[in-house]
């Protein structure tokens, strides 16, 4: 990542002659040594040396930044360098753009994401995440370690400012985004809370997008859950039922627009109407014959089970 490729290795340095270095242990009869490069033995071989010697130095901390190039995925190392940051007091500034590079490079290392955590802690200012976070998930938007980290600084520093506004501008671009659904639904949790007037307005942005992409599984799955949430039945909101009745009589309907409709029909039945069941039946039997007919079985039961209510 940074030029460790291109260094004298550190048996060679006249500066680390005073550290002896040690060999990894694979016992006496190792089943199957991995073949380790000349290099990464040699780093490998003095940072077990200066974990022993607890050394906490500035050539320490060049010593474990050219181990982390060449496994970026060891979390002994990456311990090990925050405890030399906090010991040397070095400028956590620095830590964080050195932090940023290897996140471009390796966005999905967990390590590395969580080093990043444990620093911006350090620092007590989560203002650098949002464009980090923003920046990676402009390349993959659902990068779940990006998500998370940027879940836990916006609830850290109470950071909501925009943030529905910046999920509206995802879901623009990827409507079936499950994880820009999944964030708004936090960041509705974790603000205004799902009260009944904005479970109203949620209901109606997750319509929206049902109308125009009626097969579209997130946008349908976040609808359940904001009722779940405002725990008042699908009635309470008038437009739902009529919608999905209108998308359900398209020549192809969608499979969790029928589904969403059974589930609801299901709630309706239990409360005595004949009515609810026998419609629950006739759109089992089309996800059964035509519209989801891999669970074909499974649509079979769900309409023997309304029959025998």
């Amino acid at each position: 990542l940074f030029g460790a490729m291109d260094k004298p290795l550190y048996s060679a340095r006249e500066d680390w002659k005073d550290v002896q270095p040690i060999t990894q242990d694979d016992g006496p009869h190792p089943a199957c040594s991995i073949a380790y490069s000349e290099q990464f033995k040699d780093h490998m071989d003095y940072f077990r040396a200066i974990v022993q010697r607890q050394e906490y130095s500035d050539r320490a901390l060049e010593l474990v930044t050219d181990t982390l190039e060449l496994n970026p995925a060891n979390y002994t190392i990456w311990q090990y360098r925050r405890a030399l940051l906090r010991t040397l007091q070095k400028d956590l500034a620095q830590e964080l753009a050195y932090i940023e590079g290897v996140i471009r490079e390796l966005p999905k290392n967990y390590q590395v994401w969580y080093h990043r955590k444990a620093v911006v802690e350090m620092c007590g200012d989560g203002s650098r995440e949002l464009a980090l976070t923003a920046a990676v998930l402009e390349e993959d938007a659902k990068n779940y370690h990006a998500w998370q980290h940027r879940q836990w600084v916006m609830e850290t520093y109470n950071l909501f400012d925009g943030a529905l506004d910046y999920v509206d501008k995802l879901l623009t671009d990827d409507c079936r985004n499950n994880s820009a659904w999944n964030h708004r639904y936090f960041v509705v949790q974790k603000t205004t809370g799902f009260t009944p007037e904005v479970c109203g307005n949620e209901v109606n942005y997750a319509l929206g997008f049902i109308r125009n992409v009626p097969g579209n599984e997130s946008a349908v799955n976040y609808l359940r859950g904001v009722v779940e949430a405002g725990k008042q039945p699908y009635a309470t909101y008038p437009d739902i039922v009529p919608t999905l009745l209108a998308l359900a009589g398209e020549a192809v309907p969608s499979a969790q627009v029928l589904a969403l409709m059974v589930d609801i029909l299901e709630t309706e039945s239990a409360a005595g109407s004949g009515e609810a069941r026998a419609q629950a039946a006739v759109f089992c039997d089309a996800l059964a014959a035509r519209v989801d007919t891999i669970r074909a079985r499974y649509w079979l039961l769900r309409k023997a089970q309304f029959a025998a209510a």
